[in-house]
């Protein structure tokens, strides 16, 4: 029996408040969610259907394959069940493997000492069976293999995916206070955005979100960027299966000569930086970038498109009695050259968003490290929003 065609419980991880952008990418790769909760989503599959699955999501964290789910009051009892998993049908016993864990369990005040209790047991089972023991360490570069501990209930997974796919592998230069790239996407997701208008993004840095706006319209999935992940390190792995799909992924890549994106921000050393990731995800020649002020940045006419800002707000970078003055000029930038757009600022400050004078249509509910943030979203009207009334007397 293999895993890579066995169907069983798989669960895919995801930062706080992503799960919903998570669920719809799941949902257009073809997969029926039976779950979806805070941090993730679940469903039914096999480890091939994580191949897929790794290769695609933007806002996923971790592909985790269930494969044993058991009672357990302490460490040895996480030992004593998997000592009797047939480990050597998993792991080669000359190969490499590491353990994570999440565990919440009055008997253990340290994680690690979970895991060396499920290492111990894999490295048991193994010398028992083949004679051999695979190398081990903290380094996700093989096999990974996964507990998560509640109270008196344990479950055991492959983590197929190894290394956070939250990060997706083309950012070299990362920028002051980057916004992680499975939340940059999950914010661009989380707007109206058509993906053939204009996306404007002053305030760029390091460029992060005009890059994944290009690579959300292009339909350029994360997997192109990244050449390891924990699945390739199992028992029975297939390469043709990884080749074929990665052949889906370079044929479905959509070219939009047409497409402006425009990414502006007043640090130089920021829009060299940006422009140097742009360059390694492949979308440098999509991107429009400018050293410029804010307030200075172009605004195309009758795009009718987003444009989307990150501002400081405080908490990491800036002042936030400086920060006002800021704020209202943006107000003023949406007020009087985004007219016809929809205007998305990501804060972490909602009193300083106060400062925009504007009304938000809609206020989406992001997190970002310890962070509460939203997501403000705003209707920018071209000229005045008041019609003039028909329903006047004629003066007699």
């Amino acid at each position: 029996m293999s895993v890579y065609t066995t169907i069983a419980p798989v669960t895919i991880t995801c930062n706080k408040r992503l799960a919903p952008y998570l669920e719809q990418e799941v949902r257009e790769l073809g997969f029926e969610p039976d779950e979806v909760f805070i941090t993730g989503v679940r469903l039914r599959g096999t480890i091939n259907d994580c191949i897929k699955l790794n290769l695609n999501l933007r806002c996923a964290s971790q592909v985790l394959y269930s494969i044993r789910q058991f009672d357990a009051v302490n460490a040895d009892d996480i030992h004593r069940n998997l000592v009797s998993y047939p480990w050597e049908k998993i792991i080669p016993a000359k190969g490499y493997f590491s353990v994570t864990s999440n565990v919440m369990n009055d008997t253990i005040n340290n994680n690690m000492f979970a895991n060396l209790r499920v290492k111990d047991a894999i490295v048991d089972r193994m010398r028992e069976k083949t004679g051999e023991r695979p190398n081990t360490g903290a380094d996700l570069a093989g096999a990974v293999i996964h507990l998560f501990w509640k109270n008196e209930s344990a479950e055991v997974f492959i983590d197929t995916s190894g290394d956070s796919l939250a990060r997706h592998g083309y950012r070299k230069i990362p920028g002051r206070a980057p916004m992680l790239e499975a939340l940059a996407a999950a914010t661009i997701l989380a707007t109206r955005w058509d993906k053939r208008s204009p996306f404007v993004n002053p305030m760029c840095g390091s460029g992060t979100v005009a890059i994944e706006a290009a690579l959300i319209a292009t339909n350029t999935r994360p997997g192109l960027f990244r050449l390891n992940y924990a699945f390739m390190h199992l028992i029975g792995y297939d390469e043709r299966i990884y080749d074929a799909e990665m052949t889906m992924l370079n044929n479905q890549i959509t070219d939009l000569p047409d497409l402006r994106i425009i990414a502006t921000d007043y640090s130089d050393m920021a829009i060299a930086n940006a422009r140097k990731n742009a360059i390694a995800a492949g979308v440098a020649a999509m991107i429009e970038f400018s050293v410029c002020d804010f307030q200075a940045t172009e605004v195309p006419e009758g795009g009718k498109g987003v444009m989307f800002m990150n501002p400081e707000y405080g908490e990491r970078l800036g002042n936030e009695t400086e920060l006002e003055n800021t704020y209202l000029q943006i107000g003023d930038f949406m007020k009087k050259k985004c007219g016809g757009y929809w205007g998305y600022i990501f804060t972490g400050n909602l009193e300083l968003a106060k400062k925009i004078g504007l009304k938000a249509k809609r206020r989406i509910e992001f997190y970002t490290s310890i962070i509460d943030c939203r997501l403000m979203e705003y209707e920018l009207y071209e000229g005045s929003r008041r019609q003039p009334r028909t329903d006047v007397k004629a003066a007699e």
